[in-house]
């Protein structure tokens, strides 16, 4: 039985001079190399950005309001009641059309 060789890609940049010397030395530092450092670096901030971007904090205090919020919604005004009978009529309207209400 073979083992599976993960698929690698590879990435490149060109940079002022300036800018490789100080990616070498906090390379050095860490004890990696300049590559390893690098896929580190990048990887750690991407990861950083996806959570910052997907995720949403609360405080005690706002996810305690939410919560109130689900468990006990406030009643329909008049406006939402009459969106919803509008809703309620389009998809009436478009009964046996192609188009699809249902996600």
């Amino acid at each position: 039985m073979g083992t599976a060789i993960a698929k690698q890609d590879r990435i490149g940049a060109r940079v002022p001079h300036e800018v490789y010397e100080t990616l070498c030395r906090a390379a050095e530092l860490t004890g990696a190399t300049v590559n390893q450092f690098l896929v580190q670096s990048a990887l750690k901030e991407a990861q950083a950005v996806i959570e910052r971007e997907q995720l949403i904090r609360l405080s005690s205090r706002d996810w305690n309001w939410l919560l109130e919020l689900m468990e006990n919604p406030a009643k329909p005004n008049a406006t939402l009641q009459a969106a919803i009978g509008r809703y309620q009529e389009a998809r009436r309207d478009d009964a046996g059309t192609s188009f699809n209400w249902e996600p």
